[in-house]
């Protein structure tokens, strides 16, 4: 049962909480003197997947009888029974419990925040997520309430307000890429998403392309207007890696058919994984080393 509670609380998805990590990253506050802002951000970090997973556990509770008729989730732990319903409450109700007051005596605000990305999150889980459009644009919100528990919980000087549109327009070309995936399952026969009733491939692949070419856009911005980077512009090499990640991803689901589990792919295509890495690395070196 224990095993089957951790499956449910899908431990692979704390990779998105790591846009909570963005403020102390490019606001320039890892340092080996000042521990503070790291700890911070990583006690943001943590309470945030806790309140992801209780979300998940929530989600699938709500969703057992579609997941019962679905393909591959009916395999899910509580669709099939391994994890009883009445546990899966009590483990969301305990993480909620636990994690709202800790968020809170870390940071006013970030209670304040954690509590508004749960609501959201409820209200996604049995409405929003019928309504197409309404539900990328949700999953996106969700995103960018990440990138503000990161920025609340230390003390900001540069932080710079683009980031919260390129996590934005990013968010939703991850969000469309994924629909038109589903989508693609649909037609295979192996979909039961009521929302996709509402999309169809040509507006999936139009709505990509215009965040996709944004981002782009958006992310170019960055790197040469926001005031705490460096001079020389050198954060401008960022850029063809930004650029290579985006055209990966639309190749994945265009070419290769997937994309349905965005944090698969970040855990299994490699090309993905060593394009985030380099660009990692470039914006460490940029920013704390020349």
């Amino acid at each position: 049962m224990i095993k089957a509670l951790i499956k449910t609380m899908r431990l692979r998805q704390w990779t998105k909480n790591a846009f909570i990590l963005a403020a102390l990253v490019f606001d320039r506050q890892i340092s080996l003197t000042n521990t503070t802002p790291l700890i911070r951000s990583l006690g943001a970090f943590f309470l945030f997947c806790l309140l992801s997973s209780s979300v998940y556990l929530i989600n699938d509770i709500i969703d057992v009888e579609a997941d019962r008729k679905h393909p591959t989730k009916k395999n899910r732990p509580i669709a099939s029974g391994k994890l009883p319903i009445p546990v899966a409450v009590a483990a969301a109700i305990v993480i909620i419990i636990i994690a709202l007051p800790l968020s809170y005596l870390l940071s006013p605000m970030l209670g304040v925040i954690a509590l508004a990305y749960l609501l959201l999150n409820l209200a996604y889980s049995n409405w929003l997520k019928h309504i197409p459009l309404v539900d990328v644009i949700v999953l996106a919100m969700g995103f960018v309430l990440r990138v503000g528990a990161g920025v609340v919980v230390i003390n900001v000087e540069r932080f710079s307000p683009w980031l919260y549109v390129v996590t934005t327009l990013f968010a939703l070309y991850i969000g469309f890429g994924k629909r038109r995936a589903e989508l693609t399952l649909v037609a295979n026969g192996s979909g039961t998403r009521k929302v996709l009733d509402g999309y169809n491939v040509p507006l999936l692949d139009q709505l990509i392309t215009i965040v996709s070419s944004s981002t782009i856009l958006t992310y170019s911005l960055y790197t040469f207007s926001a005031v705490n980077l460096p001079t020389n512009h050198t954060m401008m090499l960022t850029i063809p890696f930004v650029m290579y990640g985006i055209f990966r991803y639309l190749y994945l689901i265009q070419v290769k058919q997937e994309g349905g589990a965005p944090e698969e792919m970040l855990l299994t295509d490699r090309p993905l994984q060593i394009t985030i890495a380099l660009w990692g690395l470039a914006v460490l070196a940029i920013f704390y080393i020349q």
